[in-house]
């Protein structure tokens, strides 16, 4: 890397991740994503007692609390071996399915689409109606699909008590009693979501018309299917997009992980690591881009190679440290973000990077081994072999599991049973080990836990974030993010918009900024902000 393109993490542009990039002939040719803010967490947590996770974990993230919540709870569960009541099993589903549901909009209107008013895109037919549905503030879609996000969170602090940075998931169950008022007054919420955005504005049919789609071309038919449908968000998007060449770049490393989320309550009574893949609803899973294998906690690792932090160990989170050094120390020694690398070793292929969220868990719910409580959808995989990851790819996957989380929480919310437990006071164990994980909206987001005399020895988080945005590792392997800036094409280097594509499909929970470099010259040619609207 030219000394010329370095920027050191400190004194930058306001934000915590910094994308590099570098152009050759209108085309990138090598990106370094840096984090640029470090946070310690696992630091806060050592030495602490075994609970201060369910409360600190969750002020990682003002948007996914309860994400973090919801694994910061099983870590202790599998830590404690506790008993669960199925109506906390049933009650953790629908908040976590509730969280998700909320960011599926918001990121959709607020994040996304306001980029497709870019004057790139005014030549083509689409064009006015995109920036009379989509222009920020001001779009006929934009207001409805920001303020109708907020309703699946309602639900939320029904169960929760608020919304975010609960504390209400607590080893052994949930700390809440709901009435049947409580239960009907969530149903009434979530149809109102169904009904007011998720069949009137985005999908202009019902959701069981939709669920019908099992492949890309399936898609395709849907959105000309009828005027409805074709003058919906979803089908005016999808046009659009393929005009816009969204469909061709953007794949990424093109190998994908999900831990997995939502737990059948039978199957999952006493939690513990090794039963968990059993019992999951939404499967774990690596697919490697040509076979798939099961996903086993053991193998992933977090490399340090060019992270900002003490050695280059690559490093399982139970064994797992977190050391910083000075970040002027770190450049020396050709490091240069506060993130970790994480990798899984895949049999056959060692320890290689994975691009996690709604793409890699679709990926993974097709397939073909369900059993009958598990998720089977081929559609994104279906997608994925015909025309490959891209990020009309990515934004579909996570549209798509809109219909799919209503139609799971409605499903719990008619089995929670009024007269039964809600939790069940676990034996506090002075030792031991425990292993939580989630999907997140941007995908897989995992603790490990490590107890000794009674209090936190280790504690280690890994975001959907990290395992997107990490650096390169030991052997010089982009991540994910990096990986999918490289090979755009670029038409107006002083304004970059394709790379605002390509770092907002990953919705990455950083607020970012793209430099953008001439290889040949080492100018800088923009700087381009991702994460924020104006």
């Amino acid at each position: 890397m030219p000394s010329d393109l370095r920027i050191s993490p400190l004194g930058r542009v306001e934000g915590d991740l910094d994308l590099r990039v570098t152009i050759r002939d209108g085309v990138v040719t090598d990106a370094w994503t840096e984090a640029s803010m470090f946070r310690g967490f696992e630091i806060i947590l050592r030495g602490k007692d075994p609970q201060a996770g369910l409360i600190v974990t969750p002020r990682i993230c003002g948007i996914c609390g309860g994400s973090h919540l919801y694994k910061a709870a099983y870590a202790l569960d599998t830590a404690w071996k506790t008993h669960l009541p199925h109506n906390a099993t049933l009650i953790r589903n629908i908040a976590q399915a509730c969280e998700t549901l909320l960011s599926i909009p918001r990121w959709f209107y607020a994040l996304f689409a306001v980029d497709l008013i870019n004057k790139k895109y005014a030549h083509l037919p689409e064009y006015d109606e995109v920036v009379k549905r989509f222009a920020p503030f001001v779009g006929t879609s934009f207001e409805p699909g920001v303020t109708l996000s907020a309703k699946p969170v309602e639900v939320y602090a029904i169960f929760g008590g608020q919304w975010p940075h609960s504390s209400f998931m607590i080893p052994g169950g949930v700390m809440c009693a709901p009435s049947l008022s409580d239960v009907t007054r969530s149903i009434a919420i979530l149809d109102m979501w169904r009904r007011e955005w998720l069949e009137k504005q985005w999908l202009g049919c019902s959701i069981d018309r939709w669920l019908e789609i099992k492949s890309w071309n399936d898609m395709l038919a849907w959105a000309e299917e009828n005027e409805s449908q074709r003058n919906s968000d979803c089908g005016l998007f999808i046009r659009f997009a393929q005009r816009a060449g969204l469909d061709k770049y953007g794949q990424g490393v093109g190998a994908f992980l999900s831990t997995g989320t939502f737990f059948d309550p039978k199957l999952y009574e006493r939690p513990t690591v090794e039963g968990r893949n059993a019992a999951l609803m939404s499967r774990a899973g690596i697919y490697d881009g040509s076979a798939f294998h099961d996903f086993d906690h053991l193998n992933v690792r977090e490399d340090t190679a060019h992270s900002f932090y003490r050695g280059d160990k690559s490093l399982h989170p139970w064994q797992g440290e977190t050391d910083p050094i000075d970040p002027l120390d770190g450049h020396k020694q050709g490091k240069y973000s506060w993130a970790k690398s994480p990798r899984y070793d895949v049999p056959g292929k060692g320890a290689i990077p994975l691009e996690a969220g709604p793409l890699a868990r679709q990926i993974i719910a097709g397939r073909g081994d369900a059993a009958a409580h598990q998720d089977y959808d081929p559609f994104i995989l279906d997608a994925i072999q015909t025309v490959g990851p891209s990020i009309l790819t990515r934004v579909m996957a996570r549209m798509h599991e809109a219909p799919k989380y209503f139609r799971l929480v409605r499903s719990w919310l008619d089995q929670i049973d009024l007269h039964d437990r809600f939790y069940n006071k676990p034996v506090e164990l002075e030792s031991g080990r425990g292993f939580g994980s989630t999907e997140a909206a941007r995908g897989s987001l995992s603790d490990w836990i490590v107890l000794s005399d009674g209090k936190i020895e280790n504690y280690q988080v890994i975001t959907p974030t990290a395992w997107n945005i990490g650096p390169r590792d030991r052997l010089g392997r982009h991540g994910p993010m990096e990986a999918a800036f490289i090979g755009a094409e670029i038409q107006d280097p002083t304004d970059p918009i394709e790379m605002g594509h390509v770092a907002r499909s990953y919705d990455s929970c950083l607020v970012c900024t793209v430099h953008a470099y001439d290889e040949k010259t080492g100018k800088e040619l923009s700087r381009f902000r991702i994460g924020e609207m104006g």
